[in-house]
């Protein structure tokens, strides 16, 4: 089983269990709706917090990746150019 399900199984048991406790418990009507939209609430900008998070990290990567891509390009553009270099010299010596 992936982590990411184990994970989502994790969040949605304690979700329930949240919710079934405040349900549970003796309180009026009002009170409950407002503990449940508050923990909702809760959950929704932690969430949100973990996914912008994981977004920054993966900009990151993206962005090492690419300057790393750039500086192969420039390492193999350069190497080109002195074996074209190179093989000018030895066809200029040869004629």
């Amino acid at each position: 089983m992936s982590t990411s399900k184990v994970l989502l199984g994790v969040v949605v048991g304690l979700a329930a269990g949240a919710m079934a406790g405040i349900l549970m418990a003796p309180d009026s009507g009002s009170n409950t709706r407002k503990k449940l939209s508050d923990r909702g609430q809760g959950m929704v900008d932690d969430l949100k917090g973990k996914f912008n998070d994981f977004l920054d990290g993966f900009m990151s990567h993206v962005e090492t990746v690419k300057d790393d891509a750039a500086d192969i390009a420039d390492r193999a553009k350069n190497k080109i150019g002195e074996t074209v270099k190179k093989v000018g010299n030895v066809s200029n010596y040869n004629s």
